[in-house]
């Protein structure tokens, strides 16, 4: 009898355990938030620079497609900002819809990274 208490006792420890650690999955995805913004970029150097340069602390995801020019970022809203976001990537080189990477900038990315500037 004491074998089949404490059995149910570990399968009730158990099910609680699995139920908590659902629920806080459930609560950490819930504060992810995923946008899309153009950034001006040319080629796979430019797509591996602009998502190496927004996986910073509070982003999970950042897929950018050479052919829209569009960056979907997954990333914690209490932790960073498309407008944060954006500020780095024209530090880089790289012009956003927010925000124009300065002349400096933009001449140092390699000469295959040289996008058209006009807007």
């Amino acid at each position: 009898m004491e074998t089949v208490k404490l059995f149910l006792a570990i399968i009730l420890l158990s099910a609680f355990g699995v139920t908590t650690s659902a629920q806080t999955t459930t609560k950490s995805s819930a504060l992810q938030k995923t946008e899309t913004f153009k950034v001006w970029g040319k080629c796979d150097m430019c797509k591996t620079r602009i998502e190496k340069t927004v996986k910073a602390e509070g982003v999970t995801s950042a897929k950018w497609d050479e052919k829209t020019q569009m960056l979907a970022v997954t990333f914690d809203p209490a932790k960073t900002n498309i407008e944060s976001l954006s500020k780095k990537l024209a530090k880089v080189g790289h012009d956003t819809e927010k925000f124009k990477a300065t002349d400096e900038a933009y001449n140092k990315l390699p000469d295959c990274c040289h996008y058209d500037r006009a807007k």
